[in-house]
């Protein structure tokens, strides 16, 4: 069974949204499940700090050992950090997806869009 930690909101296509108290910008980063089901993460393509995401998008990919997986963006927004350790260090998303293995922190265009995504119990059906 795959961790789903409650205090995230998750898309369909396995990434994870991190609210933090009084930030504007969002966390996000890949789930328990996707690294599980990728396998050894070797490369990370990262998007550029400043570059517009449009929900549902790819904005980068993540390559293992066993395949190459687009990533998708959860909200429209900008990319306002992108986690630099992961370009030495791809596999931090497979020993701590939600922790440093995090991918990018975007502010949203519309924070009310956060709502639409999945809470852990709705999530959890999915990565069962």
């Amino acid at each position: 069974m795959s961790d789903v930690p409650d205090d995230l909101r998750y898309t369909a296509d396995h990434e994870w949204v991190r609210v933090a108290d009084g930030e504007q910008a969002v966390r996000v980063g890949i789930t328990d499940y996707a690294q599980q089901a990728l396998g050894d993460v070797v490369y990370v393509s990262l998007p550029e700090v400043g570059a517009t995401i449009r929900k549902g998008s790819p904005f980068g990919e993540v390559e293992s050992t066993k395949s190459v997986s687009d990533l998708y963006a959860p909200l429209d927004g900008g990319v306002v950090s992108r986690n630099e350790a992961l370009n030495e260090h791809p596999e931090l998303i497979n020993s701590d997806p939600y922790g440093e293995g995090w991918i990018v922190e975007i502010q949203p265009s519309d924070k009310a869009e956060i709502d639409t995504l999945l809470d852990a119990a709705a999530y959890g059906v999915l990565a069962d």
